[in-house]
């Protein structure tokens, strides 16, 4: 690596976000470099086993096999990918530095697309079973259990949107939480107990799922009591919470209460010429498309800004 060389843009993060970003900035003519902290790009949509609301694949296309798509779309324009992970990134001028773990980057301008994580369970089968009838989104993922039995753990707003979501497909949701009492807005909770598709399974935990190819048991036990059940399903949808991927940007740009970097009308940080793009920053919809309309316009962006800086 040579320190020396600075580049117009450093992408950083290679999800759907970060991937269409390098696509517009390559072809803008940009020298790019794009950095993955994995192996390969793709994110976390390379653990979906089906995708059927990304338009333009009728039938469904698999995550791993977009993100390959993608990813060739955009090496065929001369976007350059590099592993590792990114510890940092400083600069409020002209110049930005992004600090690697094999060294130091420079460019004149940044696209954070690091994503968010759903936070898991940490139970036994939860790894091995992801995409495989363990789903951490039922808008993207709530056609799979159409006419199912699956269980919905968690007890926000988001898991009572989702819970009253899937009820259009499922044949029977059991919303397992860990309390007696729910944290989402009262609208959605009368709206979720109105709902005859749905049971609450109170001061309940998920202790093991299993299944050979797919999910098909979970192990519940009930704080209270210690009383331990197996429960026959098709399937198990999280929502304890998402954390983005915005550590090493700490103190760098600002960030919401949750860790989501903040962004302006036009994807731009609090710093000028850092840009932030997919569901890194705060937003209302996290979806594959809505991260790819975020790279494109911060790509567009990024190229703007630097045409401010030539003399």
């Amino acid at each position: 690596m040579n320190d020396q060389e600075v580049y117009d843009l450093i992408i950083i993060g290679g999800g759907p976000a970060g991937l269409t970003a390098g696509l517009y900035a390559t072809r803008a003519k940009l020298k790019t470099l794009l950095l993955e902290k994995l192996p390969l790009p793709g994110g976390q949509t390379i653990n979906a086993w089906m995708i059927e609301n990304y338009p333009g694949f009728p039938g469904g296309i698999s995550g791993q096999e977009l993100m390959q798509k993608m990813e060739s779309q955009a090496r065929e324009f001369g976007l350059v990918i590099a592993a590792g992970d990114v510890k940092g990134v400083t600069g409020n001028g002209g110049m930005k530095r992004v600090v690697h773990e094999e060294g130091d980057y420079w460019c004149r301008s940044i696209i954070v697309s690091t994503g968010a994580t759903p936070n898991r369970l940490g139970v036994k089968g939860e790894e091995r079973l992801i995409g495989k009838g363990i789903s951490f989104c039922g808008t993207c993922d709530g056609f799979f259990f159409k006419d199912k039995d699956v269980i919905l753990v968690g007890g926000g707003d988001t898991a009572m949107e989702e819970a009253l979501f899937l009820t259009r497909f499922v044949r029977h949701l059991s919303v397992v939480h860990r309390r007696d009492t729910l944290r989402a807005a009262k609208v959605l909770q009368e709206r979720a107990f109105q709902n005859p598709k749905i049971e609450f399974l109170w001061d309940t935990v998920v202790e093991e799922i299993g299944g050979e190819k797919t999910v098909e048991k979970a192990l519940l036990k009930n704080l209270k009591t210690g009383e331990i059940v197996e429960k026959n399903i098709d399937g198990i949808l999280i929502f304890v919470g998402t954390k983005p991927s915005s550590d090493f940007a700490q103190g760098a740009v600002d960030l919401d209460p949750r860790g989501y970097i903040l962004t302006d009308e036009n994807l731009e940080t609090s710093v000028p010429g850092i840009f932030a793009a997919g569901d890194v920053r705060k937003k209302l919809l996290r979806q594959i498309s809505t991260a790819v309309g975020d790279g494109a316009t911060a790509a567009y962006a990024a190229e703007k800004y630097l045409e401010k800086l030539k003399p």
